[in-house]
């Protein structure tokens, strides 16, 4: 469904879309067939969609970070827990294979106690970007990333402060050289986002440092992995590895497959309300929009 006629008609015309037809909300969520909805509109509008779509008994997929004002954000993820509805929030590497086996390392204590976590997310903005992100206060971090400020609240939680910077590299307002520390009791993690870096892609990591290992995955999204061990974990070796791990060519296939697992009744998402709440707060905060 698309509410907006320009982008309705351009979807129309869309190869992914041509041939299919346009609904209403009220035909949709009216639906009962209808057991999961994927919820992509403007971040504005976003919240007050999901809900809409909570209330008429969908579980959702909610493109990231989910809404601009986080109070707005945390209402609706209560009602979806006092629904007993799903809300699937669409940070792109929860399903990755290299941060499944990272989350799997963390938890099975094959690193130790974690003191550190240095990643970085960013990419070469081109000037249609640049004006869209320009409009949000939290700049290129609240869009971008939040994907790597998800993966550290899994790994180690709601942080106990987080300190925002932002050195912006040209006077458009813009936003597009951040950076977010974000303090645990044990452990730092500095996240990273510009988007003035023309290696931008190739550049991006995830370091994960323990007392006993270290966990790089570099280039993010490659399944590329450099693993040290203390010890020997899982059937990895005692040592340094590199590991090239299998990622599927569509990124949100893992997402959703897990999502039709869960509208099955086969399972329940991993990542709860309070989760997704702490990670929207930190998002915030580390934009600098939350102090």
């Amino acid at each position: 469904m698309e509410a907006d006629e320009a982008r309705a008609s351009r979807a129309a015309d869309s190869s992914i879309y041509r041939g299919l037809a346009l609904l209403r909300e009220s035909d949709l969520l009216g639906n009962s067939e209808v057991k999961a909805v994927a919820v992509e509109t403007d971040i504005a509008d976003s919240c007050a969609t999901a809900l809409r779509c909570l209330k008429a008994g969908k579980h959702i997929h909610l493109d990231k970070p989910g809404a601009l004002v986080h109070d707005e954000f945390k209402a609706m993820r209560l009602e979806a827990e006092k629904l007993g509805l799903t809300v699937q929030m669409g940070y792109m590497l929860r399903y990755n294979p290299a941060f499944e086996l990272l989350f799997r390392a963390v938890r099975e204590g094959w690193l130790g106690e974690i003191t550190e976590i240095d990643a970085a997310m960013g990419k070469l903005a081109d000037s249609g970007t640049r004006r869209k992100l320009g409009e949000l206060e939290g700049g290129g971090f609240f869009e971008l990333a939040c994907h790597i400020t998800d993966a550290v609240v899994t790994l180690l939680g709601k942080p106990k402060a987080v300190h925002a910077f932002s050195t912006p590299t040209t006077s458009d307002g813009m936003k597009d050289n951040q950076l977010a520390v974000l303090e645990y009791a044990k452990a730092t993690a500095s996240l990273r986002c510009n988007h003035a870096d023309p290696f931008g892609g190739p550049r991006r990591r995830f370091n994960v440092t323990g007392t006993k290992g270290t966990f790089e995955i570099l280039p993010l999204e490659t399944g590329k992995v450099n693993l040290s061990l203390t010890e020997s974990h899982g059937g990895y070796t005692k040592g340094t590895q590199t590991l090239n791990l299998n990622v599927p060519k569509d990124r949100y296939i893992g997402e959703f497959t897990d999502l039709a697992k869960i509208v099955r009744g086969e399972k329940k998402l991993a990542w709860d309300a309070a989760h997704d709440i702490a990670v929207h707060e930190t998002v915030l905060r580390g934009a600098g929009v939350w102090r």
